[in-house]
């Protein structure tokens, strides 16, 4: 049986009083999020239940950024995005600018195993959503205090046309995602991603997290990824799929393959990253260049932890 490993993620980026308020409850959540993929593995369920159990207790938490707590576009709306992947079939599933539905990522794994298509956006995903029965809420439900505070706080600090929200969005380098990637009993990986994008995003924006081998990938052959950071950033290096190339086309095992992508390849890249990994043998890596990453971990050799900050 393999060393079952659950990692999650809560975003990467700069540092804020808000985070630093409220750091005990982002590790509470960040913990909780782990435990919860994790008693899904412990139970002998599979890397992609645990991913998405993982996933869809940080969507529900307002903390995050991700379902409930997403970021406000230009409009004051909400638009989310995710993905899911399963390293053992190679199967995806990938929602984006999404409306209403409680939990994307379990939507994401809906069209990937339900439908023959990958990747369905806007009013159509909305419409699949309601097709099968997956649970939707009022805008309301999604707009936390916060979110709300930084879309004022927004729109005070200058006029955002359409056409300066792309510079705006550099300069103020506000994003946050969440994601998780495992490995259960029979060795096999996955990787789930979701979020709700980059605050004050042009309405119609869509990020890194729903683009397979960005946002999400899973290989059995090297590892499961996810990806959170500036988006453009991230789709430009192909984010997740770099690091699986780097192990099978180089050699290089998990930890090597972060380490060598944020700070060796992209090291000159302008723009914050982080990503989450675990191999099939349950070894996992993180590795990030912004002031933080929220993520948590644990695995059945009694490794676990929670961090925000670099050690």
């Amino acid at each position: 049986m393999s060393k079952l490993t659950m990692v999650v993620h809560g975003g990467a980026g700069p540092d804020s009083e808000f985070i630093k308020k409220n750091i005990e409850t982002y590790k509470q959540g960040l913990r909780e999020a782990v435990d919860t993929g994790y008693s899904v593995l412990e139970g002998g369920g599979s890397a992609l239940d645990a991913v998405e159990a993982a996933v869809n207790y940080l969507e529900d938490n307002p903390l995050f950024n991700a379902g409930r707590g997403s970021a406000l576009n230009e409009k004051a709306e909400v638009e989310m995005d995710a993905s899911i992947m399963d390293g053992k079939t190679m199967k995806s599933g990938a929602v984006a600018i999404v409306k209403n539905v409680k939990n994307p990522v379990t939507l994401a794994r809906a069209i990937m195993e339900k439908t023959k298509h990958i990747y369905i956006g806007d009013m159509g995903a909305l419409e699949y959503a309601q097709k099968i029965g997956l649970r939707l809420m009022p805008e309301a439900y999604f707009i936390t205090d916060h979110a709300y505070e930084q879309y004022i706080a927004a729109t005070e600090e200058e006029e955002n046309t359409i056409q300066q929200a792309g510079e705006y969005q550099v300069r103020r380098k506000t994003h946050g995602t969440v994601g998780a990637v495992a490995v259960d009993k029979d060795g096999n990986v996955a990787a789930a991603t979701s979020t709700g994008g980059t605050e004050n995003k042009v309405p119609g924006r869509i990020g890194d997290s729903s683009v397979i081998g960005i946002g999400s990938y899973a290989n059995n052959k090297t590892c499961a990824i996810s990806s959170t950071g500036d988006g453009e950033v991230l789709i430009r290096n192909v984010t997740c799929f770099h690091v699986s190339a780097l192990m099978q086309y180089k050699g290089l095992n998990v930890k090597e393959a972060c380490n060598y992508l944020i700070k060796e390849e992209l090291k000159d890249a302008q723009g914050d990253m982080g990503i989450i990994a675990v191999d099939p043998a349950g070894n996992f890596a993180f590795e990030f260049n912004s002031e933080r990453m929220h993520r948590g971990w644990r695995s059945s050799d009694g490794e676990q932890g929670v961090e925000i900050y670099r050690p």
